[in-house]
């Protein structure tokens, strides 16, 4: 039987345009510079550098990193020290920006949440980038959303990223349930799909009527992904429930 439904966050619950990620970056550029008596311009190539440089050591590999060590990439690029407040003042700077300009609800995502809560247990599967889940935690509260969810793991406090299994389990074993009394809701066929039903969980494939800008990169690495539904539309996911309900009570 299915006990849990379990979410993907971004391009599933909540997306940011092209321009909110813009104003994003913009509005951490000029934050961290005014910290470092600075302009933006004097430190916009070190912080695109940042991303790059994370993706080589970290990200490619499939592993997470606490924001501190975003920040000492970044001011490695820049070549420079500074005290230990200047540094708590950056990591805030960096990691908060989408705290104060939050980004937008899928549609039906409230609705969704709502009617699933009381029928199975809710987790959620989140790769974090420059937003790490300390900061997600406050944007699910501001957004309503937080007390959905019985359990909430991020990549950079687990370590790994999706597509590694070790954050699924975590999942797992904090639900306290087998992979297959899970249902995984996602938009990215390899890092989600593919992996989780590697895990025994069921996989929906929510494909947006307009995505953002927190996507995978679409790599199927030559394997053939079937999701076990495909919907358009978030609030669909609860036919596909209500349907598994249903055989689920047929074949008992």
């Amino acid at each position: 039987m299915i006990k849990a439904v379990v979410f993907d966050l971004w391009e599933t619950l909540i997306t940011n345009s092209h321009q909110a990620t813009r104003s994003h970056a913009s509005l951490r550029l000029e934050r961290m510079s005014r910290i470092l008596s600075t302009t933006p311009e004097a430190i916009d190539e070190a912080y695109r550098y940042v991303w790059t440089r994370c993706q080589e050591l970290y990200w490619s590999a499939h592993k997470d990193i606490p924001t501190r060590r975003q920040i000492e990439v970044f001011l490695e690029a820049l070549d420079r020290e500074v005290d230990e407040p200047t540094m708590q003042a950056l990591e805030h700077a960096y990691a908060n920006v989408a705290v104060d300009a939050l980004p937008s609800l899928v549609n039906g995502a409230d609705e969704v949440l709502q009617t699933l809560r009381g029928q199975y247990a809710l987790g959620l599967i989140s790769n974090t980038g420059r937003t790490p889940g300390s900061a997600l935690r406050i944007i699910l509260e501001k957004l309503n959303l937080i007390h959905y969810f019985d359990v909430m793991v991020f990549s950079n406090e687990h370590g790994e990223c999706k597509p590694q299994i070790s954050i699924f389990e975590a999942v797992r074993r904090a639900l306290n349930l087998e992979f297959n009394e899970m249902v995984f809701v996602v938009d990215n066929l390899f890092v989600d799909i593919y992996v989780s039903q590697r895990c025994g969980m069921r996989a929906v494939h929510f494909i947006p009527p307009q995505r953002g800008t927190a996507v995978a990169p679409d790599v199927d690495h030559g394997l053939k992904i079937e999701a076990d539904a495909t919907i358009y539309d978030l609030r669909d996911l609860l036919k596909f429930t209500t349907e598994t309900q249903r055989t689920q009570r047929t074949a008992l």
